[in-house]
Formats: structure tokens, sequence, C-alpha cells
């Protein structure tokens, strides 16, 4: 029988390793706090939000766990919330022309359960490690569950600002997860009571919370999984009345709810695999249902045809998808979601498909995480548009049309993908530290890789031994005899006589010389699986041994329209190491107003040093987020980290020789990586 939804729930003994990208990363271990109203230290590192819907468990939390009642939550006096906070609004997509013919557009979407980290101790804001999760394909992924729970800790997850903020960039809602455990995973009925409680005046407190804190902390909804055996009709009419009111707030607030297929009307639970009698009801209530692991092909179409009865799409179900243990080796019936000859039945859900990374070994690096993952979510073929049809794992990008948000200027990108090996700022190393923080990922390729050559196909990916900004540049290798043209970014970009295009890009040592054009489109393909017309602009010659990076900027003002695809197309006679470390299309330069208020809030000694919290005002207008420097006696800056918020915590810090006090900056940094003034404080020692 296919496992369903859980996380285990004994509490484990854990150290956290702290957040921020600079090289003072230090050790700390919270100490437990009992009550829902503890205070924590000054410094302590935050991390995301976690909560009991009311009443705690007995005994004394494990290290590093604080037990919370949701409904003794007041938002005003959680000290951690600045530093979980989403700033990235939830940007619109729209759907291009399919790479391919299999791929189908508006059918079958697709949902994803990831566990980030522990519910307990999974910092706010990133940590001094590239070994993370940092999910990048976003162009084929509907919704996203930030998934965890367990009895030991906390019930209730609100997902941490980073994983928000990029989800939101590009077009993705995230959800928090209402996990309600089965009693062999430490489950108490008493909690399901505590969150279908009522007031004196017959409403749901809990309802009122829940949407209070995706609110307040800037994500999109819930997804309520309440597993937890015992219950009977009055729960369940409670549960239902519940979900309604839920409902009712959630849409005032514009939230969204998915109901896992778990609990029945009747308050048992009884995993139905199908949408039937037993939770129709419940999933009226919701935007969408995860339908159980327990699916069969017949289920899946009587669950279809009873959604469309009940007024809703058959895509509003998800029919979940375990590859938490076997990734893309996971047997599925893929004719049953996604039939090749006819309509989709429903849509799907991915349970932990950060198998991608964890199945790996322990000395895993990001190239081999990016490796897999494409694998994963593109195919054997890994490219979306010459699919792998004798594959048997039916990868994302051959059956559902991938999206963009790319449709306004100014864009830019520099292929940074939230996590590294070192942090670059204009091709130099600014801290040769690990670090993560996916917060600051950019706007990345939703087609990945599309090339077309005559000759032989290079590889193409996320680099991370150079960059120009961030942690990673995209790179193209091999020797192909014939150009090659690489699918960048499909977009919708307005064209005017002042638009240009800049492409910051170099050559590796081992490449022989590159003729590098732009590639732009102003028309997409008439049918699926069509080539994108291009039209080719020159950029230049690079060779090897030259002056490093290069910016060429080149002006479109001979084209007129909107530019509907990017990408480049190399040649060359030889080897081919070239990459692409930025690129920007803009009408105009424009840098960002600076922050203001940079002030330390917290400080306390730590074993590593001391650990500060430093807050400041958000810059006018829309930044696409700050950078922390600290400046040490002699007047150079050394890189602490970057984050979309205005908190930040830096760990470990000692006084360099003849210091009076540490002096902080920070600057805001726009959409083409402009950057403002400074702010700046000192911490005096």
């Amino acid at each position: 029988m296919t496992q369903s939804p859980r996380r285990p729930s004994a509490p484990s003994r854990r150290t956290v390793v702290l957040a921020g990208a600079g090289s003072a990363a230090a050790l700390l271990t919270p100490g437990p706090a009992a009550t829902a109203q503890a205070a924590a230290p000054a410094a302590v590192q935050p991390c995301a939000s976690y909560w009991f819907p009311d009443s705690l468990p007995a005994g004394t939390p494990g290290d590093g766990i604080i037990w919370r009642s949701l409904k003794a939550w007041r938002p005003e006096a959680d000290q951690d919330l600045p530093f979980n906070t989403a700033s990235v609004p939830l940007a619109d997509r729209y759907t291009p022309v399919p790479a391919n013919t299999t791929a189908r557009t508006d059918q079958a979407r697709i949902t994803s359960l990831v566990a980030f980290g522990d519910t307990a101790g999974n910092p706010s804001q990133g940590s001094a490690t590239a070994d993370y999760y940092a999910l990048n394909h976003w162009a084929y992924i509907d919704e996203l569950v930030f998934w965890g729970g367990s009895a030991g800790e906390g019930l209730i997850l609100a997902p941490n600002a980073p994983v928000v903020d990029a989800a939101h960039r590009h077009g993705v809602p995230v959800l928090g997860t209402v996990f309600l455990p089965p009693v062999h995973h430490g489950g108490d009925l008493r909690w399901t009571r505590d969150l279908v409680q009522r007031d004196a005046a017959g409403r749901f407190p809990l309802a009122a919370k829940l949407v209070e804190a995706a609110v307040a902390h800037g994500f999109d909804g819930w997804f309520l999984n309440a597993e937890t055996e015992g219950g009977d009709a009055a729960l369940g009419a409670e549960m239902l009345a519940f979900v309604t009111e839920l409902r009712a707030r959630s849409d005032a607030a514009g939230l969204r709810i998915t109901w896992y297929d778990a609990m029945t009307v009747r308050g048992e639970v009884g995993w139905q695999g199908a949408l039937n009698a037993e939770n129709t009801a419940l999933f009226r209530e919701a935007d969408s249902m995860f339908v159980d692991f327990r699916w069969k092909p017949a289920s899946l179409v009587s669950s279809a045809a009873n959604a469309e009865a009940a007024g809703r799409s058959r895509y509003a179900l998800w029919a979940g998808v375990d590859v938490e243990s076997t990734g893309w080796n996971a047997s599925v019936d893929w004719d049953a979601i996604i039939p090749a000859d006819r309509p989709h039945t429903v849509g799907y859900g991915f349970y932990r498909p950060e198998w991608t990374r964890s199945h790996l070994p322990g000395d895993r690096t990001p190239a081999q995480f990016h490796a897999a993952d494409q694998r994963f979510w593109t195919g054997r073929s890994l490219d979306p548009a010459r699919p792998d049809r004798t594959d048997s794992w039916r990868a994302p990008a051959t059956a559902v049309a991938d999206r963009s948000t790319v449709d306004r200027l100014p864009f830019a990108t520099t292929f940074n993908t939230g996590h590294g090996l070192r942090w670059y700022e204009n091709g130099r190393v600014a801290s040769d530290a690990e670090w993560n923080h996916l917060g600051v990922q950019d706007r990345l390729p939703g087609r990945r890789w599309v090339v077309r050559t005559e000759g032989r196909r290079p590889s193409v990916g996320f680099d991370f031994e150079d960059a120009w900004r961030g942690g990673s540049s995209l790179l193209v290798a091999g020797e192909p005899g014939a150009p090659v043209t690489v699918d960048l970014h499909r977009t919708r970009l307005p064209l005017s006589r002042r638009t240009v295009v800049e492409l910051t890009h170099r050559t590796d040592a081992q490449s022989g010389p590159v003729a590098v054009e732009l590639a732009v489109a102003l028309h997409e393909p008439d049918r699926p699986g069509d080539p994108v017309a291009y039209t080719y602009i020159p950029a230049g010659e690079l060779r090897a041994g030259g002056s490093g990076w290069t910016t060429s900027t080149l002006r479109l003002n001979s084209l007129s329209g909107t530019v509907r695809a990017l990408g480049v197309r190399l040649t060359a006679a030889g080897p081919v190491r070239w990459r692409l470390g930025a690129m920007a299309v803009r009408d105009r330069a424009e840098t960002p107003a600076a922050p203001s208020g940079l002030r330390v809030t917290g400080a306390s000694r730590g074993t590593g040093g001391t650990d500060l919290r430093l807050r400041w005002h958000r810059s006018p207008g829309a930044p696409r987020h700050y950078e922390l420097h600290r400046v040490l006696p002699d007047g150079t800056r050394r890189f602490l980290g970057a984050t979309a918020s205005t908190a930040f915590f830096v760990p470990g810090l000692r006084r360099e020789p003849g210091e009076k006090a540490a002096r902080f900056q920070v600057r805001a940094v726009g959409e083409l990586y402009t950057t403002s003034g400074s702010a700046s404080t000192a911490h005096r020692w």
C-alpha cells in the first residue's frame, strides 16, 4: 500500500546551521521553551514558523524545538516575523506555445509537496551550505506545498520567506501545511478538536488565525491534512463547517485551500483514492484536492466526472505520485493520469520530489543536484523539444505546458539558482563561503535545455565554478562543429526604439574563439513543437585568454513589436566553453533608491562569536533584493548575505584587531542589478 503524506513525529536532537552567506557562519543550538509565549533570546537564529493549533503536548520539547500555540499567536509579538515575511508579490503567468507536441495546455497541472527541512530549526533566510534543494523548475508547477509538521515539533507549518519569494517570482502560489498525524505517528484527536473549536459566537477562531498567519507571512493559503483516527460524524460535521468558514475568510484575503483525501465527511479517516460521496462536500469548499495514492485508473475517471458534476474542473484534483524513495524510477500508471491519446484525466501531485537531491551521495555538489533535477523534470533526453518516448518516466516537460512570467521591462537575470559555492559580484569572488537563499534566485529559463544544431549537441547547464553575480552562470561546453542555438526565455517584452539587450559573457581557457549572436523572436511558433523563428544580432567574437567578462550592448531599434523569445547562437570551429553571466533587456537604466534606518535589533554572544539581528526600512519603489556588507577597519567590504526581506541575521561575528565597533551597510539591488547607496549602522564591541 502506498504511504500517505506524513512526517516522522519523534523529535530529534539537532544542531542548526546558521543563516548567512558570509564566511563567519557558526553553530548554535537554541534552548527549549515549553510555553507558547516564551521569548526568544535577543539574537537567536530565526526559523520558519510552526505551531500546534491550541493545546501543547505533555512533557518537554526536544533540543531546538519551541512549542507554540497558533491560537495564542500575535503577529505584533512575534520577534521572528520580520525574518519570515515574504516580500515578492505573486507574478502573473502565461503559457507560450509548447516546445513539443505532447505537452498540453489547460489540462493537467502539477502540485509539489516538498520538505525543505525539519519542522523545527529550519532557518528563515537560508544557511551556510550549498547543499540545498534549490527548486527551480517552476515553469511546470501550479502550486507548491511547504511540507512538514510532526507531533513532537508542531502541526501547522508556515513556509519560510525565501521559498515563497522564489515561487512568487515565477508565478507559483505556496501553501503552508496543517498536519493532524495518524495516531501511530503521535497524533491525538484533541488537536483535531482544537482546530475546529468554536468561540462564544459560534465562529472558528483557528480559521481566523490561519488566515491571519498566511497574510502576515505573505504566503498563499493552506494544505489541510487531517489523518488522526477516531473521529465521528459530529466531528466530521464540525470539520466541514470549519473548512466552510476558512473558505469564506480565505476568499476575502485572496488565499487558497487544498484538501487532502484522508478525513471523510463522517469524521473517520479513510483514504478514498478518489473524489466520491465521502469527501465531495469538503472538496467543494477547497480550491483543489490531493487524491490519496490509493487511486486506481477507474477511480480517477469517476473522480473527474464527480468533480465536473460538482461544477468544478477535473484538473482541480491532484492524483498523488509518491517519488520520495525512488524518484524517476517510481512505478506510475501514467496513462491513468495523463493519457497520450485523449484529454488528461486529472492533475497530479508529486510527494517529496526533493529526492533529486536526497538520493545523491553525502558529498554531492550543486552541479550533481541540478543534473538529477533536470532528469526528473525534463526527462531522459534532457531537452523538452526532443522528448524520449521510450522513457518509462513521463517527465513533466513531456506532458505539461511550461509557463513564464517574463512579460514586462526591465527584465534581467544572472542565472543565479539560489545557492552556490561562493558569492560573486561583477565577476569577482565577494565571499568564498557556501550559501543558499532561494529568495535571491533569478527568473530562470523555463525550458531546459532546448538546443538546436546540425552538429554534436554540447552540454548546457548551470555551472558553479564561475559567475558574474550570485552563485552560478550558464555554461555551454562541447565541440559541436556547427552553429548551436540555445533557447533561453519565453517572453512578452514590448519593444521601443530605446530597447537594448545586454549580454555579459566570457570564454574559459579551454575554449577556442566563439562568435556570439543574440537570438530574438517576434512571433510564437504556429504549432507546438515547431522551432522558434529567430532573428540573429551579432554580439561579437570572444577569445580565450581575453579580458574575462565582457558586456555586449545590443540595440534592437531595427525591430518592432513584442519579443516572444530570447536565446543565443554560438559558432565555433573548435572546442567551446562559453559562459553567460547575465542578460538584461531594458529601455533605460534604472538605479534603485537606498534603504534607510539600518539598525541592530538584537545581539547576543554565541559559541562562535556575536550574533546580531539587523533590520531596516524598505527602499521606495520595488527593489529586487538587498545585500549586506561589513565594512572592515581598512575600508574594504566583506559580503555577509542577501535577502528580499528587510531583516537579516548575522551569526558568529568576531572583533577585528583594533576595531571599536563593527560597521555594516545595506544596499538595494534593482531589477537590472544596479545598486543603490547604502544605509549604515555599527555595533560597538
